[in-house]
């Protein structure tokens, strides 16, 4: 189907009498993202769930679409006035406690790594991550802990492993004819992926 085709479907099918050809190219290049109405409908138009339209969901919002609710279901489920949960999905900045995250985990089948992300503890996450690697990783086993709810004995074996492969790392690009440029290099991208990394190391020492 081509742009004018979806457009069309759109407008006639799903009551959107302002979806163009244009927007629907927009929307497949990634300019501009679809609103919750217009991806239930794209999804009616192309015959496939509005998952398969996300691929894998990174916010709380798409999340939600791919699981098919409605945001009223979520604030119910959680205990949240609607406003006040579809205000968090649109900034993108969760606020409720301990106990509505983990019925918002329950309900949109969150795994952990993509609980933090949601509920906007990532950057966090990866601001002490850095520091636990490149200075004193035992100073960051508490702190890390109170983000991520995991046992502290697997975040203190996992934050170990992370110091000690990016310090080996470093020793090594250093040696044997190694150049500060290629060392700076190879800390810059280990520091970018930190989080990753850690979610990696904590799956291989738990698995």
């Amino acid at each position: 189907m081509g742009p004018e085709h979806v457009a069309y479907g759109m407008r006639v099918s799903y009551g959107l009498p302002y979806v163009t050809p244009d927007l629907v190219v927009d929307w497949e290049r990634g300019a501009r993202s679809p609103t919750s109405p217009e991806l239930t409908a794209l999804a009616g138009v192309l015959w496939c769930s509005p998952g398969e339209l996300i691929g894998r969901p990174r916010t709380l919002r798409e999340h939600r679409v791919s699981r098919g609710l409605a945001p009223e279901d979520v604030a119910r489920a959680v205990g949240l006035e609607l406003l006040a949960y579809l205000g968090m999905e649109e900034h993108e900045e969760w606020r409720g406690t301990e106990r509505q995250s983990s019925a918002l985990a329950d309900l949109l089948e969150l795994s952990l790594p993509d609980l933090v992300s949601v509920t906007g503890r990532e950057p966090r996450l990866a601001e002490f991550l850095r520091s636990a690697v490149t200075t004193r990783w035992q100073a960051y086993v508490r702190p890390v802990a109170k983000i991520v709810p995991l046992d502290r004995r697997v975040v203190e074996v996992a934050l170990q492993e992370m110091h000690r492969e990016y310090q080996g790392q470093m020793v090594a690009t250093l040696s044997w004819g190694g150049d500060s440029g290629h060392s700076s290099e190879a800390g810059r991208d280990f520091l970018a992926r930190v989080v990753e990394r850690f979610w990696d190391t904590v799956r291989d020492s738990t698995g």
